[in-house]
């Protein structure tokens, strides 16, 4: 495991699968893995040339696109630091982004990105574009200067397992974004825990819906899928399309697909509006970044006729924590996000002291796929590195069968005199509503209570659910100290570039405009 590298457990699956499909943008062409392999090394050289050595950090900011993935597998193959970034950000924010992961070099497809370039240029950060015209081409990067590429240099680089071949940003949401460094040991170890839990092989095939500059995406659907030897497709729109998402399912014969739960509402939804003739049989759905709610689990089982597997996950675990299993492997348990996968898990509580199946704490892990630590914030370092155990944030109990429960993050959690709420808990059952699409619960201060529980929701389209109905069905379906004290209607939720609701925001934001009567958009 020591000697574990993502760049060799591609090498490894071009050498096995060579003739095998690896990737395919819809519409356009397909590589093979063996193809793919040989573009990333004639990419490296271009690197090389342009004067990236082992240690740089290289910035890439793309759509969904081949020439995203072979970049940034190629800055990887060359020692250098991969830095992926969201294509949406604005100038402030790739200048931080651009700054905090002290990036050498941007990357964007032929078409550019004003914002990223501006924050480079600021920077004196080179900017260099690449582009794959078609399968059997080379790709190209733009450069002010002539140079060749080194092949003969890429040969003789041998990626260590200590390698920061990663390096992202937390979402946020509680807080500052902290540089994540992930190593070519932690992206491989954590490949393999995802293989190994879904069994992946060489003969699945999933439709990437989720965005590569993100964890996610990039781990899950992507990277897991080429160490299987197994197939990913790229929609040809480069993101995700309610309206072709099941046409390029049976188009590439999928087995199965990941997503966050706004997704999986989304294709409900059109599922709901406008069905398929058919579906594809897939072995499994997953889903993971946020809470799926027990009534959304349900409707994409019965939907779909495959098994739903929710699964547990972080940016300093390279992803997979945690995952509810395979049916022939014990299946899905309701309420838990599934069993610890390829790494310790325990619950400790405040003092360290690990707590025994069924008693709350706060969910703590160890292991190869984990970060050693944040990129210069020994604060952040002190407060999640304690006991041995890297911090999750996140408040859950172990049960007597091994699956993980969360309860909530723990600066997340409702105080309301004295009793601990779980918003988490709270979405569920708003979102067991037949007319409520889209919910979040918050805590807003009280002068009574310390906290009281409000809550905001975007009702189903055609509905017109009001406050009182909200209550109603709350008052019916949790402890009276949990229903909301005022329900806010509204037709949108800040959420981040994966679909995740930023809760804090929420708060924020309904807090400022609690005491008028109308309720503004968001960013209004």
């Amino acid at each position: 495991m020591e000697n574990l590298t993502l760049s060799g457990l591609l090498k490894r699956t071009a050498s096995e699968f060579p003739s095998r499909r690896a990737i395919s943008v819809s519409g356009k062409f397909d590589l093979t893995h063996a193809r793919l392999q040989e573009l990333i090394d004639q990419a490296a050289s271009l690197l090389l040339a342009s004067g990236i050595v082992p240690g740089d950090a290289v910035a890439l900011t793309f759509p969904n696109t081949v020439e995203f993935v072979v970049m940034f597998l190629a800055v990887i193959r060359c020692r250098a630091t991969s830095v992926p970034l969201n294509p949406a950000y604005t100038a402030d924010e790739f200048e931080f982004y651009l700054s905090d992961s002290e990036s050498k070099l941007l990357i964007t497809s032929q078409e550019g990105n004003q914002s990223a370039q501006d924050a480079a240029s600021k920077l004196k950060i080179p900017h260099l574009t690449a582009t794959l015209p078609a399968a059997d081409a080379e790709i190209s990067l733009s450069s002010s200067s002539n140079t060749e590429s080194k092949p003969d240099l890429v040969g003789k680089l041998v990626n260590d397992p200590s390698d920061v071949a990663l390096f992202l940003h937390t979402s946020g949401t509680t807080s500052r974004p902290k540089g994540v460094p992930l190593t070519q040991l932690n992206l491989a170890s954590s490949v393999q825990n995802i293989k190994s839990v879904y069994k992946l092989t060489e003969s699945d095939s999933t439709v990437l819906v989720l965005p590569l500059f993100h964890v996610h995406g990039l781990l899950a659907g992507l990277l897991s899928s080429f160490a299987a030897g197994a197939a990913v497709t790229l929609p040809a729109a480069g993101r995700f399309s309610a309206s072709t998402f099941w046409s390029d399912m049976f188009k590439f014969k999928a087995t199965w697909y990941t997503a966050v739960p706004t997704i999986h509402q989304i294709i409900l939804d059109r599922h709901h509006s406008k069905p398929e003739p058919a579906y594809p049989k897939l072995r499994f759905i997953r889903s993971c970044s946020a809470s799926l709610a027990p009534s959304i689990l349900a409707r994409l089982e019965e939907s779909f006729g495959a098994p739903v597997l929710e699964a547990y996950a972080m940016t300093e675990a390279a992803h997979l924590m945690a995952s509810n299993p395979l049916p022939e492997h014990g299946g899905h348990k309701p309420g838990s996000v599934g069993k610890p996968v390829g790494q310790e898990m325990a619950i400790l509580d405040e003092n360290g002291v690990q707590q025994p199946a069924g008693v709350s704490g706060e969910v703590c892990i160890r292991g190869p796929n984990v970060t050693k630590g944040y990129k210069n914030n020994p604060q952040a370092n002190k407060e999640a590195f304690k006991f041995g155990w890297f911090h999750t944030g996140d408040l859950g109990f172990l049960d007597s069968d091994g699956y993980l429960h969360l309860v909530g993050r723990i600066k997340e959690l409702i105080n309301r005199g004295g009793e601990k709420i779980s918003p988490i808990e709270v979405d569920a059952v708003l979102l067991s509503h037949p007319d409520i699409a889209q919910a979040v619960a918050f805590g807003v201060p009280d002068d009574k209570y310390g906290e009281e529980i409000n809550c905001a929701i975007i009702p189903r389209e055609g509905s017109d659910i009001d406050e009182a109905e909200v209550l109603r069905f709350c008052k019916k379906n949790l402890a009276a100290f949990k229903v909301p004290k005022k329900v806010f209607i509204t037709d949108c939720l800040p959420k981040t570039a994966t679909g995740k609701i930023q809760r804090r925001i929420v708060a924020e934001h309904f807090l400022a405009q609690i005491s008028t009567a109308r309720v503004p958009k968001f960013g209004a």
